[in-house]
């Protein structure tokens, strides 16, 4: 692991800010009744992992793009991630803005809206072999992910299989 600015870390917190920063001023229906209902565990694991892989993004050089090596087939998928996470974003600005539609899946992935981001910064630490990423994301997903399920089921009436 290398200390030092990645750009390629600044360009996916980007792709993961802009949307929801948007998305404040366009929430789902009736979203605020279910933020009261957030498990408290899930809900610090959440804010821990975005904390942690914020900074990570950051401030290592392990996620900046390297000649020609094979790691960068996890560079790759990552970022497709990160395209299919952008293209959850356009299909939920343009439908009614309802429940449903934010906890909707893409390709069979559930929530697609948290799983997406989560998975691709996990793959963005295998790229860079950076075991703190890998981990941050997996307490990022633990809460988030749970969040976004429990929301989905609440909401939409489901159970998780």
């Amino acid at each position: 692991m290398r200390l030092g600015f990645s750009y390629v870390g600044l360009i996916y917190l980007i792709m993961l800010f802009v949307p929801n920063i948007i998305w404040t001023k366009h929430k789902p229906k009736d979203y605020d009744q279910y933020v009261g209902n957030e498990n408290r565990l899930l809900l610090t694991l959440e804010r821990i992992g975005e904390v942690l892989v914020s900074g990570i993004a950051l401030v290592f050089t392990d996620f900046n793009l390297r000649s020609c090596h094979l790691w960068l087939v996890w560079l790759g998928v990552s970022f497709a991630l990160m395209v299919l996470y952008e293209i959850f974003w356009v299909r939920y600005f343009r439908s009614k803005k309802e429940m449903s539609d934010f906890y909707s899946s893409i390709l069979k992935i559930p929530v697609a809206g948290a799983t997406l981001p989560v998975a691709a910064f996990f793959l963005l630490g295998i790229y860079g072999q950076n075991a703190l990423m890998m981990l941050s994301s997996v307490i990022l997903g633990v809460g988030h992910i749970g969040i976004h399920l429990a929301h989905r089921n609440e909401a939409c009436g489901r159970t998780v299989k």
